[in-house]
């Protein structure tokens, strides 16, 4: 399947689960007054709302390069996911808000715990599933939408665990348990937001890639035999994606056709490295020493820092 259309199915089948489960603890809400089922309802609800957003996101995300923007619009979905966030945050506090006036007040009651702890099994289940399910798409495809959807899943899974030990303990004669359980899911819930955020801040901000693909994009530049070395490799994110760029150290007497042939190798062999985007390889000549010997190079180092195909052997 498409990147496209296993994203955007991917968006519908969490709009349509966060639909029915609204639904079902909205209505157990109203008819136990279970704060602990009530701060469920709510997050399911925020849920749902990003669930909106994500799937118009989605839509935006997977449509094909245009004129305006010749690289795609995937670029778009780290903001999608600080939407989320958003959304996240805010029930998180309408939630806790909630629990902390009722045990204040002690605005809290007994009531039958079959419903609602039948409500809150069946949908940390289907959060569970929903995880699973957004985790898988998101990384193979490369989402940062989907993976964030996939961890704010993970933290619903348990903050329905917290609430059906309310809805028990409270159930079992400890009422107060009921809104703690709220306050507990709260907790969980603006901490959801906080990976979120901090999963998507280096696709906004250009950070640099993890060191494994940093180190796999310079082994690919040095494994060409006609390249001694390589300098100003600089990798960084542009979206969810990575751009490269980089200096290659060729000798000297190379016509500018074989010199062209080795960059545009080069080149190709680091595109095809998963995420990598656009890749820009300048070629110099050795001789004229910008790699110093001796100078070992990581891509987060400034630029000036280089490695040769020696030094490399030697690591």
């Amino acid at each position: 399947m498409e990147r496209r259309d296993a994203i955007r199915r991917a968006g519908l089948v969490v709009l349509a689960v966060n639909l029915a489960l609204v639904a079902g603890k909205g209505a157990v809400w109203a008819w136990t007054g279970s704060l602990a089922v009530g701060s469920e309802a709510v997050n399911s609800l925020a849920d749902l709302s990003y669930s909106l957003v994500l799937v118009a996101g989605l839509y935006l995300t997977t449509q094909p390069p245009d004129a305006e923007h010749p690289h795609g619009h995937e670029r778009i979905e780290p903001f999608v996911s600080l939407v989320i966030a958003l959304g996240v945050f805010a029930a998180g506090i309408l939630v806790f808000r909630s629990a902390a006036v009722s045990v204040l007040n002690g605005a809290y009651g007994s009531f039958p715990g079959v419903l609602p702890a039948a409500v809150l099994a069946a949908g940390g289940l289907a959060k569970v599933g929903l995880y699973r399910y957004c985790r898988q798409v998101g990384e193979h495809h490369d989402s940062p939408a989907m993976v964030a959807t996939a961890l704010d899943n993970r933290a619903d899974v348990w903050t329905a665990g917290a609430a059906l030990g309310g809805v028990l303990g409270a159930s079992a004669g400890f009422p107060i348990l009921d809104p703690l359980a709220a306050g507990i899911v709260a907790v969980g819930i603006c901490y959801t937001g906080v990976d979120i955020v901090r999963d998507n801040v280096d696709y906004l901000v250009g950070g640099a890639p993890p060191k494994e693909l940093r180190e796999a994009i310079l082994s690919r530049a040095l494994a060409h035999p006609q390249v001694h070395g390589a300098h100003d490799v600089i990798a960084h994110y542009v979206g969810p994606e990575v751009d490269v760029s980089l200096h290659i150290e060729v000798k000297g007497d190379l016509t500018l056709h074989e010199a062209h042939e080795i960059e545009s190798a080069v080149a190709e062999s680091i595109r095809v490295v998963d995420t990598v985007d656009d890749v820009f390889v300048h070629v110099d000549p050795r001789e004229l020493g910008e790699w110093k010997d001796g100078e070992r190079s990581t891509l987060a180092e400034p630029p000036g820092r280089g490695i040769g195909r020696d030094q490399r052997n030697r690591r």
